[in-house]
């Protein structure tokens, strides 16, 4: 197959974009030409020649000349804009924005097929791990039971810290800042939104289902305490944030993000510091688990690169599951077991408990280990993050 030579247009010079020109520089592989990029500060030192840099988004998408957008700015809207109009004009396009994938997703597939173009965002979920081109080419016609892991390196590196050093969360969030692991806005990372992104754009190649976020329960580590940690080690546990996809019965499924705790037996254990990991269970694959950086400029490039790479050969994603159409339905009638750390009894009540297994009662904090039903938890999104509780999953079944 012959690989068509690229002009790329280019969005964004920040630690992704500068990421992605050191390892295209140090490709053998192949040559593309970086025409211009489009930056929005005009007053920020660049480390390459103010010549390559434009401040007119129009002066690449309306270059006839450049076949490959390539979108790596921070603001969804604005990418969006860019995503759209570039692919209207029959530009093929390569970004790693998943909150921009994830709100528009199948407004997104849609235009592909209208304009007869590629999307690729293998960057947007799992950064230097392949796992929407796995989920496309090797599980096109697998029978997935789930899939788990680990899709946030700021808060696996967090979470490394307060468990192997002590840290505390705060001086463990400025640390993963420090070392640009975190996102411009922490929330993004630490509420959890980031993994819950990431999550609905791998449902849409695992399933076939373009979930609207807002669908998909999500909670964060910002409330963990030292307690949590303790309370973990003691039992043999780490603490990770760990999204969900999975099957309810043969047409269904459902999906949350939660901290989980993972035991030392488990694959997810060793994923420290900034890695991710991700498990998928199968019918006939049985269970896999990748591994690779979740965060940093390089990994996130490796990324693009190989999605820029792919587009040269007229790659396209075809979203096989969707085709077929196998997964129709989406619930949050799932019974999980928590840990929740909590000060108020009042506070436990809100959870509708079915039945506790553990109980704790202390002079600063009490938990509970019981039942729970995944939709109490969604009917509390909005009230949890007032709340002095912390909820982790124990990774042991409910009663469904």
């Amino acid at each position: 197959m012959t690989r068509e030579k690229l002009r790329i247009g280019m969005f964004g010079y920040g630690c992704v974009g500068q990421g992605l020109h050191d390892v295209l520089n140090s490709s053998k592989g192949f040559k593309a030409d970086i025409v211009r990029i489009c930056v929005k500060n005009r007053e920020k030192k660049r480390r390459i020649p103010m010549s390559n840099f434009t401040f007119e988004k129009d002066d690449i998408l309306n270059d006839p000349s450049i076949n490959l957008v390539v979108e790596l700015i921070d603001d969804a809207d604005a990418a969006f804009d860019i995503v759209t109009t570039a692919m209207k004009k029959g530009k093929n396009v390569v970004t790693a924005n998943k909150v921009m994938v994830a709100n528009h997703f199948k407004e997104l597939v849609d235009m592909q097929g209208k304009y007869n173009v590629s999307l690729l965002y293998e960057a947007s979920a799992g950064a230097s791990i392949p796992i929407i081109r796995n989920l496309e080419e090797y599980y096109d016609n697998e029978l997935l039971y789930s899939l788990r892991g680990i899709l946030n390196g700021t808060t696996n590196y967090v979470l490394t810290l307060m468990h192997n050093q002590g840290t505390d969360y705060a001086a463990a969030l400025n640390e993963a800042r420090e070392k640009g692991f975190a996102e411009s806005d922490p929330a993004l990372d630490v509420e959890g939104w980031d993994a819950k992104f990431k999550l609905c754009i791998i449902t849409g190649h695992a399933y076939g289902l373009f979930l609207e976020p807002k669908e998909v329960f999500h909670y964060g580590i910002n409330t963990i305490s030292k307690f949590d940690i303790q309370y973990a080690k003691e039992k043999g546990f780490k603490i990770k944030l760990v999204p969900y996809v999975g099957k309810t019965n043969e047409n269904t499924i459902t999906s949350f993000v939660l901290p989980r705790f993972i035991s030392s037996d488990k694959y997810l254990y060793n994923v420290d510091n900034e890695y991710n990991g991700i498990i998928t269970e199968a019918a006939f694959a049985d269970k896999q688990f990748f591994s690779g950086k979740g965060a940093g400029g390089h990994a996130t490039g490796s990324a693009v690169l190989s999605d820029i790479s792919a587009n040269s050969y007229g790659y396209k994603y075809e979203y096989k599951k969707y085709q077929q159409g196998t997964v129709s339905n989406y619930t949050r009638d799932y019974k999980l077991e928590i840990y929740l750390r909590y000060k108020n009894e009042k506070d436990r009540n809100l959870f509708g408990f079915e039945e506790v297994s553990e109980y704790f009662s202390g002079r600063l904090y009490k938990y509970a280990i019981g039942i729970v039903n995944l939709q109490r938890l969604y009917a509390l999104r909005k009230q949890l993050p007032g709340m002095d509780v912390f909820i982790v999953n124990t990774g042991r079944k409910g009663i469904n």
